[in-house]
């Protein structure tokens, strides 16, 4: 009998969850922050889900959130015409940085100096957060709202991705376009990996690897349903995607073969992210909830116990039951 998946719920929003994002591993474990329609971001402890705190200030729904790499701040995109960096610690507002329509995305340079922005009026923003009084620079070309907008190559470069149907890579310099991806559909979640130097793209049915320099196709999966997001494994091992019919797939990734497919959420999955050691992914839904869910099923990991039922304790038996309890903010 095959292990059975039992992910955690995360409880505590009351609208639905668009967008999520991991720290990298911190002295203090590594952090989990997700966006909600409810207009409250929510700061979890990444591996096991428990609730940090709730980051109080936006008027709207938040469309995107971020960390940084050791989850000291934050940053947050919303339809109430602002980006917001917050405090990750104290769960202060620092800095409200107003624009002239709703926000989409939001992503810290390296050395969380610069704010970068993407939204509903088309533009791409750099806020120096030393002087957030100071206008932005601000980048234009693209015909449609911005989706995601992601620092790429050291910072150097900006990759951003709209509903004109294209993913554009532009030079921070010079603040121009140098290349031009196009899709028969919207791309509905972007993903840059620097150290795999792999960018994931999920558009329609499709999700296609990337190189990341040369931008060049290296290989693509057909899922099932509409796909909304995709992430792939840190070590490459797998893929995990999730879209319009509530469930989850899993690839392999070198194979392309379809390991897992499972529902566990009860509308269509908006986001989804693997965790930086590659332990677990988290799932973001239109029901409101965030789960966690393992990569490696039967293991004993954050709040996930491996029992054996005592009568199937022999050497033989093969089935493993795997616990977890719901996790509520």
């Amino acid at each position: 009998m095959a292990m059975r998946q039992t992910p955690l719920t995360c409880s505590g929003h009351t609208r639905p969850v668009v967008d999520l994002a991991f720290s990298r591993i911190t002295p203090y474990g590594y952090f989990l922050i997700s966006a909600c329609k409810d207009g409250k971001p929510m700061l979890r402890q990444g591996d096991t889900g428990d609730w940090i705190g709730t980051f109080l200030g936006h008027k709207g729904a938040v469309w995107g959130a971020t960390l940084n790499k050791d989850a000291t701040k934050a940053a947050t995109a919303a339809a109430d015409f602002t980006a917001k960096v917050w405090d990750g610690v104290t769960g202060d507002e620092l800095i409200s940085l107003s624009h002239r329509h709703i926000v989409k995305s939001v992503d810290f340079t390296q050395d969380d100096n610069y704010l970068l922005t993407g939204g509903q009026d088309k533009l791409l923003r750099i806020y120096d957060l030393s002087r957030p009084e100071a206008e932005p620079q601000e980048i234009g070309g693209h015909t449609s709202a911005i989706k995601k907008a992601l620092w790429y190559n050291n910072d150097q470069q900006i990759l951003s991705a709209a509903d004109d149907k294209t993913v554009r890579l532009w030079d921070r310099a010079t603040m121009t376009d140098v290349k031009t991806l196009s899709f028969p559909v919207s791309v509905s979640s972007m993903e840059y990996l620097p150290d795999l130097e792999m960018l994931v793209i999920a558009y329609g049915r499709t999700i296609g690897l990337y190189n990341a320099f040369s931008l060049d196709l290296m290989k693509s999966f057909e899922a099932p349903a509409t796909i909304h997001s995709a992430s792939l494994h840190p070590e490459k091992e797998c893929l995990v995607a999730g879209g319009d019919d509530f469930k989850l797939y899993k690839y392999d990734y070198s194979t392309g073969e379809e390991l897992e497919s499972y529902k566990g959420h009860f509308g269509p999955i908006h986001c989804v992210r693997f965790s930086p050691d590659g332990e677990l992914y988290a799932s973001g839904s239109e029901d409101g909830t965030l789960r966690l869910w393992q990569t490696a099923v039967g293991k004993t990991y954050g709040l996930w116990k491996c029992v054996l039922p005592e009568e199937l304790t022999s050497e033989n038996s093969d089935i493993v039951y795997n616990t977890a309890p719901e996790v509520k903010a």
